[in-house]
């Protein structure tokens, strides 16, 4: 019985799946990119050999603009160091913005309550002659006691 690396590598050199082929040459070129040309980058794609490099927002567009030589040397060390990507050449990147946002999945900031020492504690006067205005400060005063 072939195991799961054999099929799925047959199935990768079939020519219906050929895009899977790019896909993987593509992914491991944004991993070879730094963080923040990862974050500005929407997709890639190579044709007639250019690099076509969509922009997730337009202030990208100008840092990009003075690394296109960046782009294309690690083009060309994955094309030399990957023998399944070495049909990626590129003579020339092409930047344009794009309505697409990065591939790169953010990360979800979750919010934390911020754990201090409690610096009342609930010895106050009440100076009012008001039965509910005395009675809403002494809860105040039992839920800073409790806490």
């Amino acid at each position: 019985m072939k195991n799961a690396h054999t099929i799925l590598s047959h199935i990768t050199n079939l020519p219906e799946f050929k895009l899977l082929k790019k896909h993987y040459c593509y992914q491991k070129f944004l991993s070879f990119l730094a963080p923040r040309f990862q974050k500005a980058i929407a997709f890639v794609y190579l044709r007639e050999d250019t690099l076509f490099v969509a922009l997730s927002h337009p202030g990208f567009k100008m840092e990009l603009n003075y690394n296109k030589d960046l782009l294309k040397t690690i083009l060309s060390m994955l094309a030399k160091s990957d023998e399944k990507c070495q049909q990626m050449k590129a003579s020339k990147v092409i930047l344009f913005n794009s309505k697409h946002i990065s591939i790169l999945k953010e990360k979800k900031i979750v919010s934390t309550v911020p754990y201090y020492q409690e610096v009342a504690h609930g010895d106050f006067m009440v100076k009012s002659e008001d039965k509910e205005l005395q009675e809403a400060f002494s809860k105040i005063k039992n839920s800073i006691r409790d806490n």
